[in-house]
């Protein structure tokens, strides 16, 4: 199965690729989309949408795992946000992905074992667990990858809960 991970972003939309495979889970890819900051937002918005429909029909990934929204300090950066976080479910969504959503937590959790965890510690957890070379950069690549390897995780954990528990003499 192949999984895209994105950390939502109007300036910088993180986001990766990742294959699982006979219990292994391989990086496809990932990166960045920029946008100016100059840029109006509607701009913005629709270079996210395009650019990700783009990797999404090269990819063809069965599921896009996004970053739940998160109350910030500041409610304009969360209604913001949001607007990044609709062109991608719609970049997905229109593609025939289903969108699942993950809290930042629960992705350090199943990461790093801790909610709290530094985004310095995620990007080293995701290079060892993913055997990269070099530090996954920028943050939000990493970030990405993490959402990713998280919801890989939490299906592999849906699976076997579904699955009969053969030594109990469990029927399908």
């Amino acid at each position: 199965m192949i999984a895209m991970g994105v950390d939502p972003g109007t300036a910088v939309t993180g986001y990766a690729f990742l294959e699982e495979k006979g219990g292994r889970i391989a990086v496809l890819e990932y990166g960045v989309v920029r946008s100016k900051a100059s840029e109006p937002l509607p701009r913005r918005l629709e270079k996210i949408h395009r650019e990700l429909g783009v990797l999404i029909e090269t990819y063809s990934p069965k599921v896009l795992a996004l970053e739940s929204i998160f109350l910030a300090k500041f409610p304009n950066a969360a209604l913001i946000l949001g607007h990044a976080r609709g062109a991608i479910m719609v970049a997905a969504q229109s593609r025939g992905v289903t969108v699942e959503e993950y809290a930042p937590r629960l992705v350090k959790k199943a990461v790093v074992g801790r909610g709290g965890a530094s985004k310095d510690q995620v990007a080293a957890l995701m290079q060892s667990h993913l055997k990269l070379r070099d530090l996954p950069r920028p943050a939000d690549a990493a970030d990405a990858l993490a959402i990713a390897f998280c919801h890989l995780l939490h299906a592999r954990g849906r699976e076997a809960a579904a699955r009969p528990d053969k030594a109990r003499g469990g029927k399908l």
